[in-house]
């Protein structure tokens, strides 16, 4: 008040006024181009204050100040660096300047019993040692409390009493102006010291604080500036007024005097002295610990670098508020732990935990009434969650439950009006199933979920069967019946190959071979096949070819049983806008926020309606929108799943029509129990306590189909089953391409021998293919296991008799051929000739018999009639 006065009567009469002790900031709004200050505006400090409690996390704060202007002037500068860093005041405690001990005491205790710890103390140094002494009667300066002084202490600590530091302010943090040691300011220290103890001999352990160096800058600042300025004349010129004003002359040099002040600049004591805007500009600040019977300096602030372990370090590019540049602190009761800003008070009151009053979903919430207490027992899954999330807390929360109803018992209002209970203060939390949603996080503070999230539609389901005629076709998609059939006619092709010059089975007449080729092939399905093999490359194949076969079968009967036996759930709708244009009608729970959302959503507000429980629900989706009753029900998704689980033979969910973040728990703005209970959320979600909650009120996952998975497990595809088709594929080909090596080898004179170069290739393949359809006689299959006619059976590949083959000729001998002898048709007589360099006898022999029985039929056809009647035969 006194700075007020002197600062206005200084602009009436233009003379300037310096001040090298008024700090408050609200003597800044004055504006009066006649009033300099050389001390540091306080609000210049409070951002490093702000970023002490960023550095440590503290949430909430309370301003501890003097009852004047002075103490109220720096608390709206103070509420905007907190919200600079997300922190609040909870509480603001006001000292009156002259206060007794026990009207600190009576404030000190009161706050005492709140949840915040971090005090924030501005007053002068009398009365802060005042008040630190009766905080430490009452148990205030013990482990868990944080006491941050400004500067207005700090600069003069030096006031307060040792024993004082010693024993009442141990632990305390403090921001105070640094000023920077030099020569010329030790020298001017030692000077004053003496001139001080010569004027005052009896004043002992006097210092020089901030504020007597300030006053000497501005003493400095002031004999600069009249140099500049010198005049011969600093005269005033004596104003007229009227009769009721007092008379008030006006400085002739005044504004000369101010303009020279302003442009003045030198290395003061306090450090670089410059005004701007009539101010002194903002400097470095030191955070003090008190310990012993002094302070400790355990960082720097500057407006630059923020927090920093040492002034001029190198390494400080960017502004920090980390706590890794703030030395070791001692805080109050010699603890070397950081507090956390808050806690539960022993004799203060129990949280009141606000928990809805419903008929629906009770598995989540559930109150129930004991008429032998008369007391209220509430039961649930959140419940179990939040009393598992409170034990895991590092400190005990004492709480109650009280049921969000009507004296009746019935419930007193929607979720939206009851977590505004929270809001009003008339709830400190609200525990249930209350889905996080943005509006509601205008007035109160979620916990992070500890549920799914979402807003899911029930709709009721068609059960189609899969009854059709053709569902045995299901199974495999068409690309995999198309492969099947083609590898099945491909292996009964290479089987044939095979065996058919071996194996008399797969002999015969084009029709005849086919189908046996076929049925042999197609019979492996069901392992019916009767036809022997005979060649080892055939019964290769043929077991890759039922390894195949087995996996596939197996794999169809498998998935035509599960088309057949599991219900196949489709939805009835499966669209939300197709429920809008049809104008049905839908329900939602009474008293949940969905009601909102489906009137954003375009709904018609008479299609609308409520439903008190899980059991109405049923009944009104069973009626259907036709029959006075809902097309389909509106929920969270964790109702949605019970009501499903409950009735999932009836109903099924179609996905999430609206996005939340879950359930979680509610407390109001700024609590500092969020940050702790969303922590302990993610400790019990992630560990086997979730586990077992879930089982007692969820119960176990039931076996239910769901809709959305039915179609896309109906059919097999070739995708499965390439990489068998490849092994036979492979595996057939292989044997296949050895085997007609190996026969065109064996056959090669054969195949040469009766046509030139100058054949045709379709004639010289003909040929070889009827070769390829001959009996294979010197395989094992079709030799004799005795001799005959005195010629070793492994040399005899064939016998017969006229007498009972009918393909040969009538009256013929027996002819007895060996494989020694090599014979060919002449293409001119059609006689059949033995090779040159034939060495067996017998050849003559056949040669002479099948040269006679061929003239006792003269009507045999064509020169090429002895071929063909030799294979006949």
């Amino acid at each position: 008040m006194e700075a007020n006065f002197v600062i206005d009567l200084g602009k009436k009469a233009q003379v300037p006024i310096i001040s090298f002790s008024a700090t408050s900031p609200s003597l800044t709004s004055l504006r009066s181009p006649y009033f300099f200050r050389v001390a540091q505006n306080d609000s210049s400090q409070l951002k490093a204050i702000s970023a002490i409690i960023r550095a440590f996390g503290w949430r909430e704060v309370v301003p501890i100040y003097i009852d004047t202007d002075y103490g109220q002037s720096i608390i709206p500068f103070l509420i905007d660096a907190l919200q600079d860093v997300d922190a609040r005041i909870s509480y603001r405690s006001v000292i009156p300047p002259m206060a007794t001990d026990e009207q600190i005491e009576q404030e000190l205790c009161k706050l005492k019993t709140m949840q915040t710890r971090v005090f924030i103390v501005h007053m002068p140094p009398n009365l802060g040692s005042q008040l630190f002494t009766n905080a430490k009667e009452i148990g205030m300066m013990s482990e868990g409390y944080v006491w941050i002084m400004t500067s207005a202490i700090t600069n003069s600590i030096h006031l307060i009493e040792s024993l004082v530091l010693r024993d009442s302010m141990q632990g305390v943090l403090g921001v105070k102006t640094d000023i920077l040691e030099t020569s010329e300011l030790e020298n001017f220290t030692i000077r004053w010291k003496r001139k001080f103890h010569q004027d005052n001999p009896t004043i002992l352990n006097v210092e020089l604080d901030v504020i007597g160096l300030w006053a000497y800058d501005a003493a400095s600042a002031l004999a600069r500036a009249i140099e500049k300025a010198w005049t011969t004349n600093f005269g005033f010129e004596k104003t007229t007024t009227s009769s009721n004003s007092t008379d008030l002359a006006i400085s002739l040099n005044g504004p000369k005097l101010s303009k020279a002040l302003l442009s003045t600049r030198f290395n003061g004591l306090a450090g670089e002295f410059s005004l701007h805007n009539e101010q002194q500009q903002s400097s470095n600040f030191q955070i003090i610990n008190v310990n012993g019977n002094g302070e400790r300096v355990i960082a720097f602030w500057t407006p630059e670098n923020g927090l920093i372990r040492k002034l001029n370090s190198t390494n400080e590019s960017m502004y920090s508020t980390s706590k890794e540049n703030v030395g070791p602190i001692i805080w109050p009761g010699d603890s070397w732990c950081v507090p956390k800003g808050w806690e539960i008070p022993p004799n203060g009151k129990k949280l009141r935990i606000g928990v809805p009053v419903k008929d629906a979903c009770t598995e989540f919430v559930k109150v129930t009434h004991d008429p032998s207490t008369n007391t209220k027992h509430v039961t649930g899954y959140s419940i179990d969650i939040f009393k598992a999330v409170m034990e895991t807390l590092p400190y005990a929360v004492s709480y109650e439950f009280i049921p969000f109803a009507k004296p009746n018992g019935d419930s007193a209002g929607t979720y939206n009006d009851m977590v505004y209970q929270v809001y009003l203060g008339k709830f400190d939390a609200v525990v249930g199933d209350t889905t996080i949603i943005a509006n509601r996080s205008n007035y109160v503070d979620f916990t992070l979920p500890y549920t799914e999230s979402g807003v899911t539609m029930v709709v009721p389901i068609n059960d189609n069967n899969r009854k059709s005629a053709w569902v045995f076709l299901k199974p495999l998609t068409w690309d995999l019946w198309m492969t099947s059939g083609c590898f099945f006619v491909f292996i009964g092709f290479v089987v044939w190959v095979l065996e058919h010059r071996v194996n008399d089975e797969f002999r015969g007449p084009p029709l005849h071979e086919i189908g046996t080729s076929l049925w042999y092939s197609f019979s492996t399905m069901v392992f019916a096949q009767r036809e022997a093999l005979v060649s080892n490359f055939a019964r290769f194949v043929m077991i890759i070819w039922v390894f195949v076969v087995l996996i596939l079968t197996q794999s169809y009967t498998a998935s035509l049983a599960s088309l057949l036996t599991v219900q196949q759930l489709q939805p009835t709708v499966t669209d939300v806008n197709q429920l809008i244009k049809s104008g049905v009608y839908v329900g939602y729970h009474e008293a949940s926020f969905v009601s909102g959302i489906l009137k954003e959503m375009n709904f018609d507000e008479n299609k609308l309606k409520e439903y008190k429980s899980i059991e109405e629900c049923d009944e009104l989706l069973s009626k259907g929108s036709a029959n006075g009753g809902i097309a389909a029900a509106f929920d969270n998704t964790p109702c949605m799943k019970l009501f499903q689980r409950k009735y999932c033979s009836k109903y099924t969910m179609v996905g999430s029509i609206y996005k939340t973040d879950g359930f979680g728990f509610v407390f109001p703005i700024g609590s500092p129990l969020v940050s702790d209970v969303s922590r302990a959320i993610l400790n019990v979600t992630e560990g086997e306590k979730m586990k077992e909650i879930e089982k007692k009120w969820l119960g176990e996952q039931t076996n239910c189909p769901d809709s959305n998975t039915q179609d896309s497990s109906g059919s097999l595809s070739f995708a499965s089953f390439s990489g068998l088709f490849l092994i036979a594929g492979i595996a057939s080909l292989s044997a296949l391409i050895i085997s007609v090596s190996m026969f065109l080898y064996k056959e090669r004179q054969q195949i040469l021998i009766r046509f030139n170069s100058e054949s045709s290739i379709w004639r010289r393949i003909y040929h070889t293919l009827r070769i390829f359809d001959r009996r294979d006689l010197s395989s094992h299959a079709f030799r004799n296991s005795a001799p005959r006619n005195g010629v070793d059976s492994d040399h005899v590949i064939g016998t017969t008799d006229a007498s009972t083959n009918t393909n040969c000729p009538q009256n013929s001998s027996r002819f007895l051929v060996h494989t020694n002898s090599h014979f060919s048709f002449s293409e001119e007589s059609g006689m059949p000739t033995r090779e040159s360099g034939d060495p067996n006898p017998n050849g003559q022999a056949f040669q002479l018999a099948l040269a006679i029985e061929l003239s006792d039929h003269p009507n045999q056809e064509s020169p090429k009639t002895p071929e063909r009647a030799l294979e006949n035969c």
